[in-house]
């Protein structure tokens, strides 16, 4: 059964990297993560804001892809001017790919209550092939090598909805120098989200993401979530791709300033039969600036 795995999982990435090349990660709790993939995000939680990742996909497959994330941003005393740095760890296998990168954005206000936010992302991607003793026979040689890359993006919003268009990485770029195909390749994300009042204490939150990268098919992620006493997220969500898959989510504001979410995800594809599922965690810290005149209103995203 282990062996089947291991076929199973080196079919996967055989085809990820002929077919694919290289891509940014998906997450399922992309709605408290936007800094992952749009610059123009920074700053705009009016606060300074800390989110770490971990995604454990397709759990049970030896070698399976895991992500982590870590992100850092905050509006300057000019809170038009937005700064972040991010940082994401991405295994699959054999292959790993660390993506550092700093988020700069600059927010204009279009009315009273929306504001549109342009971002620039740039930092490095660092790629790794290892040859462990299951693959000797496939590569002959280790490949550590780092690539400069930038992104853009804008993002608008208002108190109660918002939508945003970015690439985060915008230049094509080989990452072995050569030896066998894996290219970093551009990819572009369209998100947008909502928030209705559906009684006095309950909220509906629904969002949708699109991700289209260059030779690959596109993905799209639609989530239904609701908050219950601004304390209590819940919701659903499906992912429309090659690997359709359901999804459940968890959100808990544990304290004013710490939140904590878990998501599940189970595929509908081929790979059904080899994993238990998909599992994420993401913990949030936020502490607000002391600011004069009246209180703002809740960031719901």
């Amino acid at each position: 059964m282990k062996t089947l795995k291991h076929l199973t999982l080196i079919g996967i990435v055989c085809c990820s990297s002929i077919s694919f090349a290289q891509q940014l990660p998906q997450f399922t709790q992309y709605m408290f993560n936007t800094i992952s993939v749009n610059p123009a995000y920074a700053g705009s939680r009016e606060t300074l804001n800390v989110t770490a990742l971990h995604r454990n996909q397709w759990a049970g497959i030896d070698g399976n892809p895991r992500t982590n994330t870590l992100s850092i941003h905050a509006p300057l005393r000019n809170d038009r001017v937005g700064l972040g740095l991010s940082y994401i760890n991405d295994r699959l296998g054999f292959e790993s790919t660390n993506y550092v990168y700093g988020d700069f954005s600059y927010t204009v206000p279009v009315s009273a209550s929306t504001h549109l936010s342009f971002g620039l992302k740039a930092g490095f991607t660092n790629y790794r092939l290892e040859t462990p003793d299951l693959n000797d026979q496939f590569f002959n040689a280790e490949f550590n090598n780092w690539s400069p890359n930038m992104g853009a993006g804008f993002y608008l919003s208002s108190n109660l909805w918002y939508v945003g268009v970015s690439s985060p990485r915008l230049f094509v770029t080989d990452m072995n120098e050569g030896e066998f195909e894996a290219l970093e390749r551009t990819g572009y994300y369209a998100i947008g989200g909502l928030v209705l009042d559906l009684a006095e204490k309950v909220k509906f939150k629904p969002t949708v993401l699109t991700k289209f990268t260059s030779g690959a098919p596109a993905t799209y992620d639609v989530t239904a979530n609701f908050l219950f006493n601004e304390k209590l997220w819940l919701g659903a969500s499906y992912r429309f791709n090659s690997s359709d898959s359901f999804g459940a989510l968890l959100d808990f504001q544990v304290s004013n300033d710490i939140r904590i979410g878990y998501a599940y995800d189970l595929p509908t594809g081929d790979v059904k039969p080899y994993t238990t599922g998909t599992h994420e965690i993401i913990l949030i810290y936020e502490v607000g600036f002391p600011k004069k005149g009246p209180a703002k209103s809740p960031r719901y995203f």
